[in-house]
């Protein structure tokens, strides 16, 4: 190889040294603000069970209860795709795709619920239950990925409430063998970035005085105020949330009711596709951007009971719903009756086989170099990977066909997703 030629310049070397240093600042506070994606499998959905109803069948049960009502109300892929509008190059794959996720993993996110759902009687008890029940399931193979409660709020009517709830919760899992990797805490109805940090302040001295990690516990902050979208100075307080938070904050989750309300929604219109839920959540969308912390959208409060016609129909409404929420990079919702599961699947499995071919090869082109229709950069090139592995992690999609078409084996598909899930690809082997 011959000698590099060299070429003018104005600037002196010392120069660019002297941008770097006065910029070092600006690089750390980009990396502890902005640590991007933490690479880990998010969840599809969120289901809510009230505590005092929370049983070791529980999650069982929802897919025994999602299963039959598509044997009563679908029984079979034409059937399904017909009143859901889906093609029949996809019918019997997400069909199918369904009915097996809904034996094998029918709920992905469970969360215990202590506050609007929960009707019990002694809190104590119930907290302590649950504790041992969801230990019991992380032990025993029947878990959901992930699983955790919902506390109490941080107003101060019901504080002290959420405080022991919480403790009588993390004491129980530590008693039952230690925390689950799959742990996932609520704080509800936040509207002040100071309601955070106490949330951080609790649980960093569970930390202390149970000898765990500093950091070990994150937690989710619902969005359900509107003073938690714009605060009184006019600043978007949820991005002050996240800060807050001292990089616990795991997710954004919206409360599609009780914001609608906080906005004066008359209760027939409070749905998760309403102009205020838009606003909202495009606003979460933004804050929590590159930070790490996932939004989850909300849920619909129609049920699909009563007559097959009115299953069709509450179906196609929230599987609509979960199709756009998907359009819009929400890809995590809630759903609140195991009747809503099946459609919770569908969409996110029509979501990512209808697109899965065009991601798989435009990945395949540009990691190949080759020319094509569309000209794609690294962010593409990442948003594609992403597609393809989230595809993955739900069912959606299998390992044999992503990589026959991307010519990616797994690893390096990680890779472009991003250094996060890159490394905990390679710590994992």
């Amino acid at each position: 190889m011959g000698q590099q030629e060299k070429v003018a310049t104005s600037l002196a070397g010392a120069f660019s040294e002297e941008i770097s240093a006065s910029l070092a600042p600006v690089d750390a506070e980009l990396e502890r603000r902005y640590p991007g994606d933490p690479g880990t499998r998010q969840p599809v959905h969120t289901v809510y069970v009230p505590g005092e109803v929370f049983r070791a069948d529980t999650i069982r049960s929802w897919g025994d209860q999602a299963l039959a009502s598509l044997d009563e109300h679908a029984p079979d892929a034409e059937t399904f795709a017909k009143l859901l509008g889906l093609s029949d190059e996809l019918a019997a794959p997400v069909y199918d795709r369904v009915r097996a996720k809904l034996e094998r993993e029918p709920i992905e996110d469970l969360r215990v619920d202590f506050e609007d759902g929960y009707k019990g009687k002694d809190e104590d008890a119930d907290a302590a239950r649950a504790a041992q029940l969801i230990a019991d399931a992380y032990k025993n193979g029947t878990a959901a990925p992930y699983m955790g409660i919902r506390m109490k709020c941080m107003e101060a009517p019901v504080r002290d409430r959420g405080i022991r709830t919480l403790d009588v919760f993390l004491t129980g899992l530590m008693e039952a063998g230690g925390l689950p990797e799959g742990l996932v805490l609520t704080l509800p109805k936040v509207t002040y970035p100071e309601q955070v940090t106490a949330m951080v302040r609790l649980v960093e001295q569970f930390e202390k005085t149970r000898g765990l990690a500093p950091g070990r516990i994150g937690f989710e902050i619902q969005i359900e105020t509107s003073q938690s979208i714009l605060g009184a100075d006019g600043t978007a307080t949820v991005a002050k949330m996240i800060d807050a938070a001292e990089g616990r904050a795991t997710g954004l989750h919206y409360g599609t009711f009780d914001y609608s309300a906080c906005l004066g929604v008359s209760a027939a219109y409070q749905a998760s596709d309403h102009p205020a839920a838009d606003h909202a959540k495009a606003i979460m969308q933004v804050a929590a951007a590159g930070t790490g912390v996932r939004v989850s959208d909300g849920s619909t409060n129609v049920l699909p009971i009563g007559t097959t016609e009115q299953v069709h129909e509450a179906w196609r409404l929230h599987y609509g719903l979960t199709r756009r929420a998907l359009a819009r990079a929400y890809y995590q919702g809630w759903d609140m009756h195991p009747r809503h599961i099946p459609t919770r699947y569908a969409a996110v499995f029509a979501f990512y086989r209808e697109g899965f071919e065009a991601a798989a090869k435009r990945l395949a082109a540009y990691a190949n170099h080759v020319d094509g229709a569309v000209m794609d950069e690294p962010a593409t090139a990442k948003a594609l990977a992403g597609y393809l592995l989230r595809g993955l992690d739900c069912g959606a999609l299998d390992t044999g066909e992503v990589t026959r078409l991307t010519g990616l084996t797994l690893a390096r598909l990680q890779t472009y997703s991003g250094p996060r899930r890159a490394d905990l690809t390679a710590s994992a082997k």
